[in-house]
């Protein structure tokens, strides 16, 4: 079995806590579906369904301190604390 070793590819990341959406959505934008709401109906929304990030695979949901990822063709996903720890470091 071949091995593989990932390529060092420095990526950009913000951390959702739950309480910065404005940041999450300067990074990633606002996504077509939010569009129809006004921003307090979207917090709303956020709040009682939480917070979706549309990947190319589709939509995942983000958790409290999961990193929102924006990957090497400005795609985004989710990433789970430990896993980004173990995978990234600051630079």
């Amino acid at each position: 079995m071949a091995k593989y070793r990932k390529k060092p590819v420095v990526i950009e990341a913000v951390q959702w806590t739950g309480d910065n959406l404005r940041d999450i959505i300067d990074f990633t934008g606002l996504h077509e579906s939010a569009k129809k709401w006004t921003w307090e109906e979207y917090e709303k929304v956020v709040a009682l369904q939480g917070l979706k990030i549309f990947t190319l695979e589709g939509p995942l949901n983000a958790s409290p301190g999961d990193y929102i990822i924006k990957g090497v063709q400005g795609e985004f996903y989710p990433c789970k604390p430990d896993i980004f720890e173990a995978t990234y470091d600051r630079v």
